[in-house]
């Protein structure tokens, strides 16, 4: 009888759910903002968006709606990223975004704009990588590439298949 007591209170106890999480442990959402990925006093980028959560120690983060992003070139502002989804690692300063990718030159006299899916930024090495196709649009004009490496340290760019034609002016 003790045991049939016992059982049927463990059962209506066992209902009322589990403890909340403490605060030091849950992720943190943020609706709308600017966030940078700064180290010491060089600018790596930083991003304009709709809504953003950041693990609970802040390392990495998930950010949605970047609608205005810069890439810094020697602290300096370089290109212009937007993008449905980017995830941050705030320690390495590395991103990823995902979704529908948008980037283009700031200061480009010829008005250079990259499409894409997928990019990847290693902050170490300075490299912006876009390992899907990409579609490079110039003056009306649009070529597909199967990928592409910026690497911002030596100025150098990598393109790899190349399908389209372009016209050139006279």
């Amino acid at each position: 009888m003790a045991f049939a007591a016992y059982l049927t209170i463990g059962i209506i106890l066992a209902g009322r759910g589990t403890p909340p999480v403490p605060p030091a442990m849950q992720a943190v959402n943020l609706l709308g903002g600017h966030v940078r990925g700064n180290r010491i006093t060089t600018r790596s980028w930083a991003f304009d968006y709709d809504t953003a959560e950041l693990s609970p120690d802040g390392s990495t983060g998930t950010i949605n709606g970047v609608h205005h992003g810069i890439i810094f070139k020697n602290g300096k502002p370089y290109m212009t990223i937007s993008a449905e989804h980017v995830s941050v690692n705030t320690q390495s300063l590395d991103f990823t975004a995902l979704g529908k990718v948008d980037i283009e030159r700031i200061d480009d006299t010829q008005k250079r704009s990259f499409d894409t899916d997928l990019v990847e930024w290693t902050n170490s090495t300075k490299m912006l990588l876009m390992p899907h196709p990409c579609y490079v649009h110039t003056e009306g004009q649009t070529l597909k590439i199967s990928q592409i490496t910026v690497n911002f340290a030596t100025d150098e760019i990598h393109f790899g298949k190349i399908a389209g034609s372009v016209q050139l002016k006279k």
